[in-house]
Order: C-alpha cells, then sequence, then structure tokens
C-alpha cells in the first residue's frame, strides 16, 4: 500500500464516460484507494454532461447506495436533483444525502470540473465493478479485455463485466468470444437478454441464429 503520494489533476488520465468524451478521471483507480469512492470529472464545453443522471438505489451487494458529495473546482456547473435544477460556480459543495435523488450536472461554462466522494453509511467501503467497465469500455481492443480479467478476478461472475466483455468481442468482430461472454452474462442475470436487443454494440451479430436464440424473450410458465 502507498505510504503518501501527490498528484496534480493533469497527472490524471482522461478516459469517456457515459457518451461523454474524455470526461472521467479515475482518481481512485490512480492512487489505488480503498477506503472511499473518489473520482473527478471535467467537461471541455458548455453544455456537455459533467455528471451523469443516475440515482444510487442498487441491489445490495453491487455497490450504489451511496451518499455522494460534489465540489466544483473549476468552471461552473448546473445540477439538477429530482428536478430542480442548482447553480454551482467553482467553490460549490453539492451535498445528496439519500440515494433515490436523481441526480445530474452538465458544464455551464468550458473547462469545468467537478470532483464526486461516495461511500454507503454504516458500512465499510468496496470498490464498484463500473470503475472496470467504463476503464474497459473506453480504452477497448485488448487492453479493454485485459482491464475486464482484472476485474473478473476480483467481482468473479459479474454481469456488468461478463456483458462489457461481450460488448468488446463484438465490436472486435470476435463473434464466438461474445456469443459466450453473452451468454455467460445472461446466466448470471436475465435482464442482460433485453440489454443486448437494444444495444447498438451487437449490430454485427443481430442476425445470427445464435445471437437471436440467447435474446429471446423468455416464455412465460405454462406458456407453449
Amino acid at each position: 500500500m502507498t505510504r503518501f503520494a501527490t498528484a496534480n489533476l493533469s497527472d490524471i488520465e482522461r478516459l469517456d464516460a457515459f457518451g461523454s468524451p474524455g470526461v472521467w478521471r479515475p482518481i481512485r483507480h490512480h492512487f489505488g484507494i480503498e477506503g472511499f469512492g473518489i473520482n473527478a470529472y471535467t467537461a471541455t464545453e458548455a453544455g456537455q454532461q459533467v455528471i451523469e443522471e443516475h440515482e444510487e438505489v442498487t441491489a445490495a451487494g453491487t455497490g450504489g447506495r451511496h451518499q455522494e458529495l460534489y465540489i466544483v473546482i473549476s468552471g461552473r456547473a448546473t445540477f439538477t436533483l429530482d428536478g430542480e435544477q442548482r447553480d454551482a460556480p467553482a467553490g460549490t459543495f453539492v451535498f445528496i444525502g439519500e440515494p433515490d435523488v436523481r441526480r445530474g450536472a452538465v458544464a455551464a461554462e468550458p473547462d469545468t470540473t467537478v470532483l464526486a466522494i461516495g461511500a454507503r453509511p454504516g458500512v465499510a467501503f468496496t470498490v464498484s465493478p463500473w470503475e472496470w467497465s467504463f476503464r474497459a469500455l473506453a480504452v477497448g481492443g485488448a487492453e479493454g479485455l485485459r482491464i475486464l480479467d482484472e476485474g473478473d478476478e476480483r467481482f468473479p461472475g459479474n454481469v456488468s463485466l461478463l456483458y462489457d466483455r461481450a460488448c468488446l468481442h463484438a465490436l472486435g468482430d470476435d463473434r464466438d468470444g461474445a456469443l459466450a461472454a453473452l451468454a455467460a452474462a445472461i446466466e448470471a442475470d436475465p435482464r442482460a437478454r433485453g440489454w443486448a436487443r437494444k444495444d447498438q454494440d451487437f449490430a454485427s451479430l443481430r442476425d445470427a441464429p445464435e445471437f437471436v436464440r440467447l435474446t429471446a424473450a423468455a416464455r412465460k410458465p405454462g406458456t407453449a
């Protein structure tokens, strides 16, 4: 474990996330922090999403249900909290104590950076699989698959990691790898069947018989 370290924001790599290019700065990963979640997000242009719209309501054992503190460290952001907009110039703290609050933010000025810190009250912090998924999808290719391998070692059988592996294989024209990973994802969580039916990452497999079979809607008990 690192005894201490320093870094400038410019030292932290920038990766694509939630459809925004180069927005995510994975601070927790950079330092190897295990005690709490912390990341930064930078939007280069006004109007760009800087905090993904989301809630923190997820099943126990899968992460989430965090209290979150957002700090605008440069620029200006507009937060939307349960439909209510809040202006947040540099120096603003935005605290969200309840996991069901719908939250998100867009940059109101170029080069807006928001720091996000989160943890679940009363529960020892555990790193979430989403970090490996985000990194893998942002990097892509063989390196992305290697990142998912790391995630699999820590979270064996996690549906998000299995599903994202299928996506990367499909995008890399590895049909057999994509189908095998998708089958494993569906076995881990049948909801992956519906995700794949709508996901453009599988466009090259859309008409493949095995893909059609895997993603066919499950029959209800008692139906022919």
